[in-house]
């Protein structure tokens, strides 16, 4: 007789993941236990979440975690079970090692509760609820409490959960496309005097980051598995064809090792509606990873970081960049504030279309009404810019104000904002409506022209867009050289926005 067809739930992790790294050295492995007391309270795995269990606990000769170094790392899109995985395991981890604990943590408050909530289902079973001494619910002190003396704690990095713990087995960090290095240190030194025979265990579990995610240590960890240094880490990856068609079902089921069996069809339909930007969903749903996070950018997340602040400075001269696209549909606007240390403010005013009848033409009525508070508009875009300078004359805008920047200049404006972050003599706006700004910034690199070192701003990929960072560019130009000082300009700005 034939054997019947093999469904999705029944594929082997190599089958649907894209990438398995294993550690080196497993000669057996703890999964079995942990798959039986699964079993003892209704829950089976998938083939794929068989072999994963098996590398997760796998333990060397000497009985340690072959991963309890490099931890484990999983790099999985939405709707795929890795929640549900590997809350299931830490249950059973607690029943089976008396005393253990266990610390989860998620960047969001809402995402830390949410995974209390499910992990509450879980326990509330028949055959686990006799095992639980109690369940905690108040906000900040999220915990389930085994008889055994077994605790899983739950809380929010942004809240500063994690820090000040000692003697932890088990630390999981969802949502790790979001984990700063600074948390990372707070929390790891936690395990150090773990007490687990078998060594601490790390879980890295999230989706690829976004170019404005602290996306670091995340993208470090996959650059080291996939690159086949790693020899102490368990690593991931689900993820469609870098070229996948992010609409056809079959680049969903590439992705997603759950769908169409426990993932509904109309499952990902609801959240493709709810993603429609489609870089967000092919990091979210599809598991595709940024280009942007394998060729380097010039401004990491961490220096841009420390360059932001809450509030504009206090006074200074105000200058603005604007930046015309190579085929004149798009300007972005950039405003600067030389400080009196000659420091650099940088806030975006906005992007916007390079139609005299849409954006152009409110771009100039807004500039007409503060040239006289600035000293400088910069403005460059050697085919699309001559319509709107001659614009801004006729609107009233002196012609003293304004400065058209040659190739060189522009050249010069690029190096001098890059330096300004190197060096810490610039600050932007931490603030709603800024984003664009950042992933501008996060997603550009070098692009060289000639032999004299002078170069231009391009994006690492197709969803980056340069065009932000270049008029960011030019206002810090306009700022720094301009010699202009007109009256009131130390007078205490607001924020730059249309």
């Amino acid at each position: 007789m034939a054997a019947p067809p093999a469904t999705r739930s029944t594929l082997r992790l190599s089958e649907v993941a894209r990438h398995v790294v294993m550690p080196e050295g497993i000669k057996t492995t703890g999964w079995w236990q942990i798959r039986d007391t699964c079993a003892d309270f209704g829950i089976d795995f998938d083939g794929w979440q068989d072999g994963l269990g098996q590398l997760v606990f796998g333990r060397r000769a000497d009985g340690k975690y072959a991963a309890t170094v490099g931890g484990v790392v999983l790099s999985i899109p939405r709707q795929v079970g890795k929640t549900f995985f590997v809350g299931a395991t830490m249950v059973a981890f607690s029943m089976l090692f008396p005393g253990s604990r266990i610390l989860w943590t998620a960047h969001r408050t809402r995402t830390a509760t949410n995974t209390f909530q499910s992990l509450q289902g879980m326990v509330r079973r028949n055959r686990v609820w006799p095992h639980v001494r109690a369940v905690r619910t108040a906000n900040g002190e999220q915990e389930i409490r085994f008889k055994n003396g077994s605790v899983i704690m739950f809380g929010a990095r942004e809240q500063g959960f994690g820090r000040g713990f000692d003697e932890v087995d088990v630390e999981v960090f969802d949502e790790a496309q979001i984990l700063t290095i600074k948390a990372l240190e707070d929390m790891v030194a936690a395990t150090n005097q773990a007490k687990h025979e078998h060594g601490a265990l790390l879980f890295f579990m999230g989706t690829p980051p976004r170019p404005t995610d602290p996306g670091e240590m995340f993208t470090a960890k996959r650059a080291k598995a996939v690159s086949g240094e790693s020899t102490d880490m368990v690593y991931v990856e689900c993820s469609a064809d870098e070229d996948a068609n992010p609409d056809d079902p079959a680049s969903w089921e590439s992705a997603n090792p759950s769908y169409p069996d426990r993932t509904p069809h109309e499952s990902m339909q609801r959240m493709r509606e709810n993603l429609p930007d489609e870089a967000s969903w092919r990091r979210e749903a599809l598991g595709i990873w940024d280009k942007s996070f394998t060729e380097d950018a010039l401004v990491s997340f961490d220096s841009w970081q420390a360059r932001a602040v809450a509030e504009p400075p206090a006074e200074g001269i105000k200058s603005f960049g604007i930046k015309f696209s190579p085929d004149g549909a798009s300007v972005a606007v950039a405003g600067a504030l030389l400080e009196p240390d000659k420091n650099v403010h940088i806030e975006l005013v906005g992007a916007y279309s390079g139609s005299m009848a849409n954006g152009t033409r409110q771009l100039i009525e807004w500039l007409s009404e503060r040239w006289r508070d600035c000293a400088s508009i910069v403005v460059d875009g050697p085919s699309h810019s001559g319509a709107f300078i001659n614009a801004l004359h006729d609107a009233g805008v002196n012609k003293r104000v304004l400065i058209v920047p040659t190739w060189p200049q522009v050249a010069t404006a690029n190096a001098m904002f890059l330096d300004a972050v190197t060096t810490g003599s610039m600050t932007h706006l931490a603030h709603e409506g800024q984003e664009l700004l950042d992933e501008s910034v996060l997603g550009a690199t070098k692009k060289m022209h000639g032999d004299k070192g002078a170069w231009s701003w391009i994006g690492v990929d197709d969803d980056s867009d340069p065009l932000l960072v270049g008029a960011a560019s030019l206002a810090l130009y306009g700022a720094r050289t301009s010699k202009r000082r007109p009256k009131g300009s130390a007078a205490k700005p607001k924020v730059v926005v249309m």
